[in-house]
């Protein structure tokens, strides 16, 4: 059976440079074919001025990559490609969907989690947001730009030439307070190393939540005014009873899971030597076994989670119930 095609969700606020990252992305010679979906066409688009005006056009560009550029459904743009890919029409190995800089990342996000054949075709490899150093303390104004904040797996700061070095430390601060697992790197002028676009893994099924967390954990101010996007991390070293997580998630979502933009969990479950590891978008969320625990080590239970108005008192309330022995 073919492996799952990775996709990358490209969001961030207008002007972030989205389109200018995907360019580079498109003319780069990396050897890799990557079929590009604009979920918009617009004016700026990748090749406004070669794909028409249909719903759905798909073209192939010299280096081999494809584009397409769709007016309407998503689904029905993933199942075009997957046509054209068996029928040999044309030939790509990963698939970056960019977002207009309005969009909220969720929708595209759950549709690889709502059709199980899209879901045994494609796999979602990582959430990739733009930030505009230069604009974002305006930006981030808006509720829908520190959503795709608190969805992302990955960080691209943009014009950060145009700032002070002080300032940009500063947007880091607070995009770490919004979003404590996503990592920030720098883009500049679109070019940035693919390794840090591709195979990012923001929604494997697995236990390196711990690893990731450590350089988002380090003691930071809380503002006067928080932003209405914000994690939490709890720990315990106390082994959790499975029917009493499932109860306390499932209660949690129900009351609150349209609050929750991204949650994972590395668990330690009473009577069980594996991991046992979830994550999810909103309401949508999957779990699996892990790995058993080494020999000596730590068995630790991390749960993460990025929230619009963060319920803590009740998460922590919750959690806290689940740990007493």
């Amino acid at each position: 059976m073919q492996s799952p095609i990775p996709v990358t969700v490209l969001t961030g606020f207008l002007g972030a440079g989205k389109t200018t990252l995907l360019k580079h992305m498109l003319k780069a010679e990396h050897g890799l074919k990557i079929a590009v979906i604009e979920n918009e066409f617009s004016e700026a688009g990748i090749d406004s001025q070669l794909l028409g005006d249909e719903p759905v056009q798909v073209m192939t560009l010299a280096n081999g990559c494809v584009c397409c550029s769709i007016h309407g459904d998503l689904t029905r743009a993933l199942y075009l490609l997957l046509e054209r890919l068996d029928a040999g029409e044309i030939a790509f190995d990963r698939l970056v969907i960019e977002c207009t800089g309005l969009a909220d990342p969720a929708p595209v996000a759950q549709t690889f989690f709502i059709d199980e054949d899209l879901r045994d075709r494609y796999i979602l490899d990582g959430i990739i947001t733009l930030v505009d150093a230069a604009h974002a303390e305006l930006h981030l104004t808006q509720a829908i730009a520190q959503a795709q904040v608190g969805f992302a797996d990955r960080l691209l700061l943009s014009k950060t030439d145009l700032v002070e070095p002080a300032a940009v430390d500063a947007l880091r601060e607070r995009l770490s307070r919004i979003n404590g697992r996503a990592a920030i790197r720098v883009v500049e002028q679109g070019r940035i190393d693919l390794a840090e676009l591709l195979d990012v893994r923001g929604f494997n099924l697995n236990s390196d939540l711990g690893a990731s967390l450590k350089p988002a954990l380090r003691p930071v101010l809380k503002p006067a005014t928080p932003d209405r996007i914000s994690t939490l991390v709890l720990r315990t070293d106390t082994p959790l009873d499975i029917d009493r997580l499932s109860d306390f998630m499932n209660a949690l979502l129900e009351t609150h899971g349209k609050q929750l933009l991204r949650y994972k969990g590395v668990l330690n479950i009473a009577g069980d030597d594996r991991r046992l590891v979830f994550q999810g978008v909103l309401k949508l969320y999957g779990f699996d076994w892990d790995a058993e625990w080494a020999a000596g080590e730590a068995r630790e239970s991390v749960l993460v989670f990025i929230a619009d108005d963060l319920p803590e008192a009740t998460i922590r309330a919750g959690f806290e119930a689940l740990s007493r022995a």
